[in-house]
Order: C-alpha cells, then structure tokens, then sequence
C-alpha cells in the first residue's frame, strides 16, 4: 500500500469556548474552525484545522474543495512538490487569500499523514534545539469588560504563564492606556505584558501610546500600523523604545525583508495557515534568523510548538484555549510552558461529536 490521498473531508467546528468578542478592527460573533481530512491508500489520515471565524465562509470553503480536487492521487511525500504544483494552478486569480489559506490546510494535513505513515511526531523529522516551549497567554479582548480583561490575565499568571497579551486600539487612548495600569497591577512586575492594536492605530496614536506606558515596560507592540504602512514602522521604532512585532497577515516574506531593511522589526509572528505551509513558514523563520530576528508565531499552538523546536530563533508562541475541548490531546502546558506530543504526526485529532461535514 502507498501513500497516496484516495479521499478528502471537511469539516466546521465551533468552539465550546466561544463568545462574542472585539478588537480594534474586527467585531467576531464566535470561535470557529474548518478541519480538513486526508484519507491516504495505506490506511492513514491526516488532519489539519483552521482559524475560520465567521468570515468568507462560501471563498474559503470553495477554495478548499479546490485544493481538495488537486490533491486526490497525490502522494503526501510529495509535499514541497504540490505546493509548485498548487500555485501554477491558483495563480490566474492570485495565490495570497483564500487560495493560500487552502493550501496551508492541505499541506498540514499531508505532514500530520506523512509523519504518522512512519510513526514519527512530525519535530522528529527535523534537528531540534530544545525540548520545550516558553508560552505567552492571549487575550485580551477590546469587549472585556475591566473584570474579565484582569480575570484572564491573572487566570493566566495563576497557571504559571511568564507573559501576557492584551488588545489596545480603543476609540479612547485613555482606555488603554488605563488598561494597562490595571493588568500590570494585577500581574505584578515580573509578568511581561504585550499590546496588540490588529493594524488599528495610526504612527501619532501608535507613537503616543507607546511613550505613555513605556514606564510599565510592555515587552512589545504588535501590529501597532497596516502591515504594509513600512515607513510608519520604521519612524515608530526610530521614535520610540518599543519592540515591534509583525507578520500574522501575511502571505508571503515581502513585509519581513522590507521591514529588516529600515530596521522596524524585532520579532516576526507566521502564520502558518496565511504563509501556506510548514516549508513556508520555515524559510520564513530562516531569513527571520539570518538577520537575528527571534520567531514568535500567530495563533496555532499545536503546529507552532513542534515547529518552534526546530528552528534556532523560536523564542515562544502563542496561547489560546479555543481548540482543547473540541480535540483528543490538547498540548501539554506546564508552568508556563508547552511540551510537544510524542505521538506520530501532530498529536490530535479532532472529536468527531463537535464535527460537522461541509
């Protein structure tokens, strides 16, 4: 028997965590999920998931039926080969978007088969240079109320987390500026805090809010600009103290390069699913080390944390709790760390009872 995907499936997950929330650009009615399944000729499947939320449900759904047409009768060792091969066919209607996104499902799916085809977790495929993660907890949210915004944060403390993110952008700096006092009281002084505005301030209100609480050492800024406002990055790290960090919206390494050019980057943050693939996402973490950059991923812990072991520059990821209910085996986190799985491919799978086919 080979190693050729006979069968694909979807699916839509919601997660038993969700609930309205908000940040400074995007209001989101709930936490939910699309998970591909590969089923290969030598009796294994593979799973990927994505980050769906409510958005553009007939494109992405689309382009994943189109990815999944192009996949059957591939063999999932040729993964890197699939990727050319998916491109030259997307390009007419352009590869960043949805198409890459589908390819991202696609290509994490035939690693999780590829790796469970020789009974190996997929870190163990490459050289690793730790045994373990460092995490942050992420959050939050601009719709907080104050309780809930210091209950998170100090929930995440209690479980022994070193760091914390919070979301800033509010129509009224005051307000963030007062949220951060509050969760820095709460957390005390030896928790890193970390402020994520998603793109929705501009260089005078980045710039001002980044002096005002340069005090309360907030470890950095995220997304403080439009990822293609370059100049605005690199005026905001010549004007201020902050590190800035980057990357979760991008399709490719044009804003990494350009961003190391002028200086105004200090942590690069794939997104794995955005990038399309583990071989994107690597090259990516190459060139954010090739010019002393430390990688600190976007959201998908369960791919992030066996990764991250792989590469020279990983220095955290990212933590939410949105998927645990919804998988078998949630990663293991411990005072503030996450250790992979010793399991083939990536370690979980999704519960079938929260599955519903698309």
């Amino acid at each position: 028997m080979g190693s050729k995907i006979r069968k694909i499936e979807f699916y839509r997950a919601v997660s038993p965590l969700s609930q309205p929330i908000a940040d400074s650009t995007h209001q989101i009615p709930e936490i939910a999920f699309l998970v591909t399944r590969i089923y290969l000729d030598n009796g294994v499947v593979g799973e990927s998931y994505l980050l769906a939320f409510h958005y553009s449900p007939n494109a992405i759904i689309g382009a994943l039926k189109d990815v999944a047409t192009m996949a059957e009768d591939w063999d999932v060792y040729q993964a890197s080969e699939f990727i050319h091969h998916f491109e030259q066919e997307s390009e007419y209607f352009g590869n960043p978007g949805v198409n890459r996104w589908a390819l991202g499902a696609m290509n994490i799916a035939m690693w999780d088969a590829m790796a469970r085809s020789i009974e190996k977790p997929v870190w163990q495929m490459f050289v690793t240079h730790r045994d373990r993660i460092p995490l942050y907890g992420s959050g939050g949210w601009l719709s907080y109320s104050e309780q809930e915004l210091l209950e998170e944060a100090t929930g995440y403390v209690k479980r022994g987390f070193k760091a914390v993110k919070i979301k800033v952008g509010s129509p009224s700096l005051e307000r963030d500026i007062d949220r951060l006092h509050k969760v820095r009281e709460a957390v005390g002084p030896d928790v890193d805090i970390m402020m994520d505005a998603n793109q929705g301030m501009n260089l005078g209100t980045a710039t001002f809010l980044a002096k005002e609480v340069d005090h309360l050492r907030i470890h950095w800024f995220e997304e403080p600009l439009p990822n293609t406002d370059f100049g605005g990055y690199e005026l905001l790290g010549q004007t201020t103290k902050i590190s800035l960090a980057m990357g979760e919206r991008e399709f490719n390494t044009v804003a990494l390069r350009e961003l190391i050019i002028r200086n105004a980057i200090d942590l690069w943050q794939p997104d794995i699913l955005r990038l399309g693939s583990v071989e994107a996402w690597r090259d990516s973490a190459d060139l954010a080390q090739a010019n002393g950059i430390p990688v600190l991923p976007h959201y998908y812990k369960e791919y992030d944390v066996p990764l991250l072991m792989t590469i020279p520059n990983g220095c955290g990821a990212e933590s939410f709790d949105w998927v645990d209910g919804l998988i078998d085996h949630p990663i293991r986190m411990e005072n503030g760390y996450a250790y992979p799985h010793e399991t083939p491919g990536w370690g979980f799978r999704f519960k079938d009872e929260f599955l519903t086919e698309i």
